[in-house]
């Protein structure tokens, strides 16, 4: 699946999901070769003429992730994810999403996280994306430096 990839590629993502915007602003930390472009679908007047042509609606791309990449192909679930990972220079984590054995476990696996990606941030679960780009705070981090947040809501 990974050589099928053509980069850039562009991932359609929720970011009013902690989780989620954790999880891509690391792995764009993290991209170094600039083989990501970000979209952020969750404004509710999300608009993009590459899915309406494909036919992708903004409710399938807030349900799951979605991602095309430069020759116009999309992936969905954990596709995405490996492909991100890779592009993230992760690829011992990719090469694990990709394993033909533990595929159908995590086919089976990721619709229950996506359909939970809320509860599960408020649990914390985004922290763990620390560990994969020490001093990339997501969102409230650039160039290494962070600012206070403006609110006690923006500490999670």
């Amino acid at each position: 699946m990974s050589n099928a990839i053509d980069y850039p590629l562009t991932v359609y993502y929720d970011a009013s999901c902690p989780l989620c915007r954790t999880e891509i602003a690391t792995m764009k930390a993290r991209d170094a070769q600039d083989r990501l472009a970000l979209v952020d679908c969750s404004p509710v007047d999300f608009s993009d003429d590459a899915c309406t042509l494909q036919g992708v609606t903004r409710d399938e791309l807030m349900a799951r992730i979605h991602a095309r990449d430069a020759a116009g192909r999309w992936l969905r679930g954990i596709d995405v994810f490996a492909a991100v990972y890779r592009a993230a220079g992760l690829t011992w984590i990719a090469r694990v999403y990709e394993l033909r054995w533990l595929r159908p476990l995590l086919d089976r696996a990721y619709p229950w996280v996506a359909d939970h990606r809320q509860a599960l941030s408020r649990l914390g679960l985004a922290r763990m994306f620390r560990y994969l780009a020490p001093g990339a705070d997501a969102g409230a981090c650039a160039a290494r430096t962070c600012a206070l947040p403006a609110s006690r809501e923006d500490c999670r």
